[in-house]
């Protein structure tokens, strides 16, 4: 993705990512996704470091602040196919932004249980933060002007790509 100033390759973030959460991840932690580029991220990352924990995908819809504007659209519903009572969980998205999508999904996890911890890994940190969350793993750091919008695409190969829409 090319803008005149930022270039990303969402690939090599992606192999950035990958590297990190190898050294960081123990075979009982569960990798979670959010729902829809946090989910591809975290079903790739279930493949390529070969984890035995099942995969579980988190919905941010039934508990985000703006829920009035912007519904049930394009929402997937939470799976969670394990014990959430002291599961140490990976939550895995894109873009963190403003924090309130996290918020959102850390609530959605709590109606499941009580995890041990939750951590949080994505692949861009782009700034803009309205709420005190914060990443332990980013593979990229970034500022955009808050009109915009920086988009994960998936292609029919599984391959990654951004987009900066606004």
């Amino acid at each position: 993705m090319s803008n005149g100033y930022l270039t990303l390759d969402a690939q090599a973030l992606y192999q950035q990512l990958l590297n990190s959460l190898q050294s960081m991840l123990s075979p009982q932690d569960h990798l979670v996704g959010i729902t829809s580029g946090g989910a591809w991220l975290a079903e790739r990352l279930q493949h390529d470091l070969s984890r035995q924990q099942p995969l579980g995908v988190v919905s941010s819809s039934l508990h985000r602040d703006d829920f009035s504007q912007r519904g049930m659209a394009d929402s997937v519903a939470t799976k969670l196919p394990f014990e959430i009572d002291g599961a140490v969980i990976w939550l895995i998205d894109d873009v963190l932004f403003t924090g309130r999508t996290i918020r959102a999904v850390v609530n959605e996890l709590f109606d499941y249980g009580r995890p041990q911890a939750v951590h949080l890994a994505v692949l861009v940190d782009r700034g803009g933060r309205e709420l005190p969350i914060q990443a332990d793993v980013a593979a990229a750091r970034i500022s955009l002007p808050t009109h915009q919008s920086l988009r994960l695409t998936r292609d029919a190969q599984g391959q990654f790509a951004f987009s900066v829409e606004g």
